[in-house]
């Protein structure tokens, strides 16, 4: 279980849903993955794969790139709570 300190949150109808996104809660347990139907961003979710991370959209031109870009996103508002 993990503290949901940092809220990922994807959209069922994106590229990034295919990806195994529970493994972000494995590596990062300050880390929660939330999958939701509609994250309310159709444009966005039929262009390019994109999640939310705390409230802030992370894109790339890959689900695989972005799913690099996530996981930065993560880090750093893991470090920015503990500092």
């Amino acid at each position: 279980m993990s503290l949901g300190l940092v809220v990922v949150e994807v959209c069922d109808r994106n590229a990034m849903a295919l990806l195994p996104l529970e493994e972000l809660e494995e590596k990062f347990p300050e880390a929660a993955v939330m999958r939701t139907n509609c994250l309310n961003m159709c444009n966005m979710c039929r262009a390019r794969p994109y999640a939310m991370v705390n409230e802030n959209r992370v894109h790339a031109a890959t689900p695989e790139e972005c799913l690099e870009q996530v996981e930065e996103a993560v880090r750093e508002e893991i470090r920015l709570f503990f500092e």
